[in-house]
């Protein structure tokens, strides 16, 4: 993938819009695209910039764009996304440098400015229809930190570090940020019971991970190589795959996980691509000495110098309690993206090397976001090493798994020195009751 750094990353240059400047999530260097509606008005394409989203519909009909810059823009000022995913890095690349011109401070354009709407009064939707979803397992601190739990004599299963290990989601409970996250019920085998119950989940997780959204598909049967994986990803986003975990210890074997994962899934409403992201990307930290190298089709000298991505995550819980008292989030971990095991770019060759065909929008969970230092962890399964220690936060609450009112936000930020930082926006969700059973 030719991973261009031009003007439109330029830290030294600023926008006419103030909230742009300084610290905010969405600087002109990022450009993040969403999908948003007004009251009484359809959904359509957007741009996140300072405390405004740009209407891509009346940027597209405006005749501001020129050339691929124009297929581009109609492409993204859609009710869905797709389109633009798959329009391909030349598009995406020439209408964020269309945009950078029309945004930065000398290039302010009156016409431009009637198509502002202020973010706070919008509406966001999900950014592309998702047609088909996997969550992979590649954060190596969680898997082996959720592996001594269960078998501490070995933790990591002999495929971990060969096999970018994954399972199909369900793409239909894909969810954007602020939806309340309904407990869910399901069958839980209690210790020292010999049959199983049905009830509501009591140990309701949240996991903190990336989500990688397909752009350019490949047709079925067609592996796509390890040197032209990253080409065919587009963005990424923030992801909660919350994780039912009593539901999980009762039915993942013998064919892994399936309703303690499939009630819901939570993403961030901006996709920041990568065109955005090129300055962020850093070398795949080396592998410990002793483990096995990739094999060879997923084995690519570029994707190890510039694969992996400088992302600093953050986890914040708010009870109900917290809110009724004004206490702020508090936050529960702080990591990087870093300790991904496998990149971005091995992750989408692996699932396509048997000729599974990936649609634009198709979505890419990374697997939970773990540090190896006990702060950094991206799960309460490991926080309260499953339930065996509970977290104390300020109001003096305790907490080993999720509550009723409990609210979980994540968040974060590309940033390297030199550069300006940029962000995803929040991926944030309430737990509310379990619904009625049935029958």
């Amino acid at each position: 993938m030719n991973l261009v750094i031009d003007e439109t990353h330029d830290p030294a240059v600023v926008s006419w819009i103030e909230s742009a400047n300084g610290h905010s999530e969405f600087p002109l260097q990022n450009l993040a695209f969403g999908v948003f509606s007004m009251p009484g008005e359809k959904s359509r394409g957007g741009v996140a910039i300072g405390d405004f989203i740009l209407d891509i519909d009346q940027l597209a009909r405006s005749g501001l764009l020129q050339g691929v810059a124009q297929q581009a823009g109609e492409a993204a000022s859609g009710s869905t996304l797709n389109a633009f995913l798959a329009s391909g890095l030349d598009a995406r690349r020439a209408l964020r440098r269309a945009l950078f011109a029309l945004l930065r401070a000398e290039g302010r354009v009156n016409i431009v400015e009637r198509m502002l709407i202020p973010a706070g009064e919008a509406t966001l939707h999900a950014p592309a229809a998702v047609g088909g979803y996997t969550d992979f397992f590649a954060g190596i601190h969680h898997a082996r930190n959720a592996g001594s739990l269960f078998r501490p004599d070995n933790p990591l299963l002999p495929n971990y570090k060969y096999v970018p290990v994954g399972y199909h989601g369900r793409a239909s409970s894909i969810r954007i940020s602020g939806e309340p996250v309904r407990r869910p019920r399901g069958q839980r085998k209690l210790p020292g019971s010999e049959i199983p119950e049905f009830g509501p989940s009591e140990k309701l997780d949240y996991e903190l991970e990336l989500g990688l959204w397909v752009g350019q598909e490949n047709r079925l049967g067609e592996p796509v190589g390890i040197e032209a994986a990253a080409g065919h990803l587009a963005g990424i986003c923030l992801l909660n795959d919350w994780s039912a975990r009593d539901l999980q210890a009762w039915e993942y074997q013998p064919l892994g996980p399936f309703l303690a994962k499939n009630f819901m899934t939570t993403i961030s409403p901006w996709i920041v691509t990568l065109e955005a992201l090129a300055p962020y990307r850093v070398p795949q930290p080396s592998r410990p000495v002793g483990d096995p190298p990739p094999l060879p089709y997923l084995m690519n000298d570029e994707d190890q110098r510039r694969g992996a991505f400088a992302i600093e995550l953050e986890v914040f819980i708010q009870t109900r309690q917290m809110r009724a008292t004004g206490v702020s989030p508090h936050r529960l971990s702080r990591g990087s993206a870093t300790d991904l095991y496998w990149t971005p770019a091995q992750l989408l060759a692996h699932h396509t090397s048997n000729g599974c065909d990936l649609h634009p929008g198709d979505l890419l969970g990374t697997g939970t976001i773990s540090s190896a230092a006990p702060a950094g962890v991206g799960s309460l399964l490991e926080h309260t090493a499953n339930g065996q220690r509970a977290i104390r936060l300020p109001t003096s609450e305790t907490r080993t798994f999720l509550e009723d009112g409990d609210e979980i936000w994540l968040q974060a930020h590309a940033n390297v020195e030199g550069r300006v930082k940029i962000g995803f926006g929040e991926c944030r969700g309430r737990i509310v009751q379990a619904p009625r059973p049935v029958g």
